[in-house]
Order: C-alpha cells, then structure tokens, then sequence
C-alpha cells in the first residue's frame, strides 16, 4: 500500500487515452484504506443503525451530508489524484477539495431504493432553478463546456463488489452526450430535456468495482447509474464533482487542450464527418 508521503504516481499515456475513449479511468489505492477505515467509522456514528447489526438495516439507501476536514480531506487531495486532476483537466484548471460531498450509503435489502435510473450529472442552474425557495432541481442544467464540472468522481470508501451496488457505467456515452449538447450551446439541456437519452443509449456496460481506495475519474458527461444492493455489507461511497478553476475551452488559440477537451472534440468530429459521409 501505497504511503501518504510517497511520490505520486502519473496516469500512464494508455490510460489517459483510456479516459478519453471510455470516459473514465480507475486508480486503484488512489488513498490509503487506514482513511476509508477512518472515514467509516465517522460516518457508522451518524446513520440511523447498527453495523454489526443486519436486522437494523431497514433501508435500502441512507444519504448521509457532506464530509470535510480529517480523512475526507486527506482522501480528496492525495499526491496521486492531485497528479491525475493535472492530467485529465489541466495544471491550473481545477479547484482543491476541502471534502468528499454526500455519501450514499447503501445496504443489503429487497426494495428498490428508487434512485437508480441512468443519468449526467447537471453542474449548474438555469433560469428556473435557482429561485430562492422554489429550488427546481429539475431545471438544473449541463453544457457542452461541463459549466461547473471539470470531473465526476466516484471515491470507494468500501470494499465494493459485483454484489454490492457498484455505480454501473455506459461505456463511451460522454461522446453520445456531447453530441446532444453541442446545438444547445452554452445554455446547455436540463434534466428533464436530457430525458431518457442515457436511459436509451446501447453502449457497453462497465461497474465501479474495487477495494477501498479505489477511485474513478470520470468524464463530466458520462452516463452513469445506481443500482439495488444485492451483497452482504453496506457500500459506503462518495460521488463529488472535481470543480473548475477555469472554465473548459473548445477553442484554444494555444491548442493546450486537456483530455476532457479532446474527448468532446473528437465526439463532435466524428459526428461532423459522419454527417458528411451521408
């Protein structure tokens, strides 16, 4: 296992192509399992059962709020991610965590836990969707730039098997989704005019598996979905946004585009040459 202080490892040119082509890239012991042991533990005291206990395990999901400081803090900002944030969005582009966000936290049970359908995460309000009170998550929005989100991230904070509801992936549907924004613009789509694109897209099937400390950088548009738990342990993971210093750019007189940027250019590319080809 890696130390805290050791040099940091960088993304080799075969997985940031990876990223490019797939959306996403695993790290594993991206940070320690002493900090996922910690962070559990914290977050064992805050939900609303027992965890030597099945029998209180009475829901299929508990949200937990955000976590900063500690081992949530150390977690977000080892050496290693700190290497890879440079390589897959740019040195100087992308903001420090301070922690991890949410966690849904999912256990063994029967019921479907009703938040399992397929889609991108949204990264900004539109005109509707920051009104005070009248908060309309639904008109939150994402554009072909990723306003607001120069990553998804999904940390493992467990040991996460095929069983134990792992984030299913629709492999390459950051292209498809950059396709569908480019005619909207910088006004980008909301979730309810994104619809059930993710939902109808016929890609390759992947699953965020791995031992704690396993981390995946993903693709700001990439499709992605809960599902029911069927193991035996409670799956304990974050899901935060790595935010933007800077905002992502199409256009670079200097051409010093980040591997996000390439991935939504080559989708637009493929799509312009396909129309040609017609």
């Amino acid at each position: 296992m890696p130390r805290e202080n050791e040099p940091s490892r960088a993304l080799s040119a075969v997985q940031i192509e990876q990223f490019i082509e797939d959306g996403f890239v695993r790290i594993d012991e991206a940070f320690p399992r002493h900090l996922a042991d910690e962070a559990r533990a914290i977050m064992w005291c805050d939900l609303p059962c027992d965890g030597d206990d099945p029998t209180t395990w009475t829901r299929p999901m508990v949200r937990l709020a955000g976590y900063g400081g500690g081992p949530f803090e150390k977690a977000a900002n080892t050496a290693v991610l700190h290497t890879a944030f440079d390589q897959l969005v740019g040195r100087g582009r992308w903001q420090r965590r301070s922690g991890l966000g949410t966690f849904p936290v999912r256990f063994p049970h029967p019921d479907d836990p009703g938040d399992t359908g397929w889609h991108v995460d949204v990264s900004f309000a539109g005109p509707g969707g920051n009104s005070g009170e009248n908060l309309d998550f639904s008109d939150w929005r994402v554009n072909i730039v990723s306003r607001g989100r120069a990553l998804l991230m999904l940390f493992l904070f467990s040991d996460v098997g095929e069983d134990d509801a792992p984030t299913r992936i629709k492999v390459g549907s950051h292209r498809d989704v950059a396709r569908r924004l480019e005619p909207a613009g910088e006004a980008g789509l909301s979730l309810s005019q994104l619809g059930r694109f993710g939902a109808a897209l016929d890609r390759p099937l992947a699953h965020a598996t791995g031992q704690a400390g396993t981390v995946y950088l993903c693709h700001p548009f990439l499709v992605h979905a809960a599902q029911k738990h069927r193991g035996k342990q409670p799956r304990f993971l974050a899901q935060p946004p790595l935010d933007p210093a800077k905002p992502f750019r199409l256009d670079r007189v200097d051409g010093d585009y980040s591997p996000v940027e390439i991935a939504i250019q080559q989708a637009l590319i493929q799509q312009a040459l396909r129309e040609a080809s017609e």
